[in-house]
């Protein structure tokens, strides 16, 4: 992924936060038949460790050789900005149309598990979280289904962790536009149904202002 140096993104918890509220990430990997792409639900463990499953059914764990390093890409708010929220644009027109956007890239060796264990595991703590966000103390368990049933459901899974060796991420967020541009951008985008994006713009600038 392309970086400038004023877009690159090193603030750890940011980065948590782009894979937080963007945890369906595009996993990538090259094989003997070519590049393949497959777009699941990940979570990073307790150790930083990418967890995550696939179906039985899928070819990647069959493609894709235990340890071969794959492409772990998470995107997060992306949004149009347009050189009409630029106040400075009247003064001189010198702005183009952009597109902000953040996005993480995990790079990282893959191990694909097939024991009842970890695919537990996997699922459990997979659906815990989800669950608890949106449902809170009426969250679905596992236990909520007959034995049988998630058994079989278990067995049609691939449970999978990616040890993560690069993190490169990108916050592309109007940080190169004076303040008033910046400003406008933010406000620009709020008007116009992106107020996520708008807030991550407000975090960057927060975060660079001298204490």
């Amino acid at each position: 992924m392309y970086i400038p140096p004023h877009f690159e993104e090193l603030d750890p918890a940011e980065i948590a936060a782009v894979m937080e509220a963007a945890p369906l990430a595009c996993v990538v990997a090259q094989t003997p038949a070519g590049l393949v792409a497959n777009h699941l639900p990940l979570l990073a463990g307790p150790d930083g460790t990418l967890i995550g499953h696939v179906a039985l059914a899928n070819d990647m764990h069959r493609l894709v050789a235990d340890g071969q390093e794959v492409l772990a890409v998470f995107r997060g708010e992306d949004a149009y900005v347009s050189p009409n929220f630029y106040p400075s644009k009247p003064e001189h027109h010198r702005h183009v149309p952009t597109w902000n956007y953040q996005a993480v890239h995990i790079h990282g060796a893959i191990t694909f598990q097939h024991d009842d264990h970890a695919k537990r595991r996997a699922v459990g703590l997979l659906t815990r979280l989800h669950e608890r966000r949106l449902n809170g103390a009426n969250a679905w368990r596992m236990a909520d289904a007959p034995a049988d049933y998630m058994e079989t459901m278990l067995a049609g899974i691939v449970a999978f962790r990616i040890g993560v060796q690069r993190t490169l991420a990108k916050s592309k967020l109007s940080q190169n536009r004076d303040a008033r541009d910046h400003l406008g951008a933010v406000e620009g985008l709020r008007a116009s149904g992106h107020a996520a994006l708008a807030a991550g713009m407000e975090r960057q600038i927060a975060g660079r202002r001298p204490a």
